[in-house]
């Protein structure tokens, strides 16, 4: 079930990255952010009165724990979307995506030293190829070619969605009840936390980015469906299971990006070894297996 959770995350945030590497050439990095959740909120509250007409269960019960895991996953997922957009500003689609792939090490070991994580020495080896395998794909012209402020911001980039994916996994295990309500309600309110948070700064800081974003309406609700499709697949699957495990598994996303990137748009990929590609498929069955 995680694999198949998975799958649908990877293929949604493939569109949703291409969606917002065009809207980002015309509209500010906050604006592309909150684009990502302004109609997210009410599909995410959609999904979660389906679920419990479709499975009644009693209402969770909140508690500090949670509401702390929650804050930090919203704040950790505004930041990380905007590095994101500034690395879609520095290279092309691709290159950009794919440095922000470099999560799945960072929680990893993120989880292995502060979350309780415990990974097999299979499940470490896939980890590791896999992030091996996105270097390869992330650098233009080689590892030489690759500007240490755009690995940095690569990494920054990483790290801010790996703390949020940690995060997400523990707020979904403070809950009770199966694992789809405790996920679809872990994504209601961070979708709400973070739509209530860009929409007070860009009215007190820059209103014409909310004009902009309602002039561009078929975009705007691309970013913000596909966005939430995709984190019902990330948020369910790591209720299933390890964040590094799910992270890795859904490096399958560079796939999907090259493609995306190449016929849609229009980007010159180069890739630099095929190995990359094959070192993903290798790190996602090793993942599989442990």
């Amino acid at each position: 079930m995680w694999i198949l959770f998975t799958f649908l995350a990877a293929f949604m945030q493939a569109w949703r990255n291409a969606f917002q590497s065009k809207l980002s050439k015309e509209v500010s990095v906050a604006g592309v952010t909150l684009a990502r959740f302004i109609w997210a909120g009410p599909i995410a509250a959609v999904y979660l009165y389906c679920l419990h007409q479709y499975q009644p269960v009693s209402l969770p019960q909140f508690n500090a724990d949670f509401w702390g895991f929650v804050l930090g996953a919203s704040s950790m997922q505004i930041l990380a979307t905007g590095l994101m957009v500034k690395l879609f500003k520095m290279q092309n689609f691709a290159i950009g995506a794919g440095l922000a792939k470099s999560e799945a090490l960072v929680a990893a070991i993120l989880g292995v030293f502060f979350f309780g994580t415990q990974l097999s020495l299979l499940g470490w080896t896939g980890v590791v190829v896999g992030g091996i395998a996105i270097m390869l794909l992330s650098s233009k012209q080689g590892f030489k070619q690759l500007s240490l402020k755009t690995v940095l911001l690569g990494l920054a980039c990483g790290s801010a969605f790996a703390l949020t994916s940690l995060w997400v996994r523990e707020a979904s295990l403070t809950l009770q009840g199966p694992f789809t309500h405790r996920a679809a309600w872990v994504l209601l309110w961070v979708i709400s936390i973070q739509t209530i948070v860009l929409i007070v700064y860009l009215l007190a800081k820059d209103k014409r980015t909310l004009t902009a974003l309602w002039q561009r309406p078929t975009l705007t609700l691309s970013i913000s469906v596909t966005s939430c499709i995709g984190s019902i697949g990330w948020f369910s699957a790591m209720s299933l299971q390890a964040v590094p495990y799910v992270k890795t598994l859904g490096q399958v996303e560079v796939f999907f990006t090259l493609i995306i990137a190449t016929f849609w748009l229009k980007d010159k990929v180069k890739i630099n070894d095929v190995a990359g590609l094959v070192l993903i498929a290798i790190a996602a069955i090793l993942v599989m297996w442990s």
